[in-house]
Order: structure tokens, then C-alpha cells, then sequence
């Protein structure tokens, strides 16, 4: 058994595609994965399986769409094992996310497209918006006093867009923790 991480893209976000967490922990047992938990309310998923990255993805993809109401159009995730989350949080740009009082700081997890591809999307401002390509990851900083004049949300504009869920650099961190918990249990 392989512990995985799925993020899933465009549930509980503005009202759309909702899904209750312990109805979402169901519908994953009854597919068929083992030691189910979730974190925060955002698509955050905690899973055991014998299958391979892909087909995990596949199975829960055929899943979601029987158990809830969903725009299929927002719908999409990403699996990380361990190893692959432990690299996003090792991997990152140096200084990134250690001043959470002065910055925003994100990670872009990419799903079927390259960093390449997605970096051509961005257009940071000078002085805000900073973005570095990483492995299946962008990481995006904005200035927190300068936030509103970000150009992240300019993204959203494209259909690239489609192929990224973000988490907030604390939200990475803090999966990164659950997931190595998770491993010295078992």
C-alpha cells in the first residue's frame, strides 16, 4: 500500500461544487481506499492504495461525479506520493515562504501540463508578483501590502488554468506534516 495525497481542484469554492468532507471520506472508502482523511474543506486528501498513481486518479475521477452534483468543467486533481510532496516543500525557491507576514506565498500544483507551458501565463508585476517554476509546480509569491495590485488572479483568465489547483504555502507545509506523520504510523 502507497499513501497518497490528492488535491482535488474546484470543490467548496465560492459556493460551487460542494462536497462535505465526511460524505467524500465515504464515497473514497466505498471505492476502494483504505485509511481515508481529509484536511480543511478544500479538496485535500489523505488516502491508502495498491494502485498506481494514474489509476488512482482515474478511480476517484469516475467516483466524484456518481456520489455529488459537480460542474465537471472545474473538477480535476492531482496525486503526490509522499516522496513528490516532500520535493515541492525541499525543492522550493530559497527564502520561499519564510516570511508569511511580509508575502503570500502559494504553490501552483500542475496537473497534465509542464511548468514551462504554465509559466507562460503569468505576467507578474514588478515589485508584487514573483514566480518560479518548479517539478509540476509553480511557486507564486505576491507582496502582502501590494496584494491587491497582484497579477495572479490574471490566470484564471486562461485556459491553462483548468490544469492548476493552488494551496497556500502554510497549507503545503502543513500537508507535507500530515503526510510524514502519516508514514511513521505506518
Amino acid at each position: 500500500m502507497t499513501a497518497f495525497l490528492v488535491l482535488l481542484r474546484g470543490i467548496n469554492v465560492g459556493g460551487k461544487n460542494k462536497v462535505p468532507m465526511a460524505e467524500l471520506r465515504k464515497v473514497l472508502e466505498d471505492a476502494g481506499f483504505s485509511y481515508v482523511s481529509t484536511y480543511i474543506a478544500s479538496g485535500n486528501v489523505f488516502l491508502d492504495s495498491d494502485l498506481s498513481a494514474p489509476k488512482v486518479a482515474d478511480r476517484i475521477e469516475g467516483a466524484l461525479p456518481k456520489a455529488f452534483a459537480l460542474d465537471a468543467e472545474l473538477i480535476k486533481l492531482r496525486v503526490l506520493t509522499a516522496d513528490e510532496l516532500e520535493a515541492v516543500v525541499k525543492n522550493r525557491p530559497k527564502g520561499f515562504g519564510d516570511e508569511p507576514s511580509k508575502y503570500h506565498s502559494d504553490a501552483i500544483f500542475l496537473m497534465g501540463i509542464d511548468a514551462d507551458e504554465a509559466m507562460a501565463v503569468f505576467s507578474p508585476r514588478e515589485g508584487v508578483d514573483k514566480v518560479w517554476p518548479g517539478d509540476s509546480v509553480i511557486y507564486s509569491q505576491r507582496l502582502s501590502a501590494e496584494r491587491t495590485k497582484s497579477r495572479l488572479n490574471r490566470i484564471m483568465a486562461s485556459p491553462l488554468y483548468k490544469s492548476m489547483t493552488i494551496r497556500s504555502w502554510q497549507t503545503t507545509v502543513a500537508l507535507r506534516h500530515l503526510m510524514r506523520e502519516r508514514s511513521k504510523q505506518g
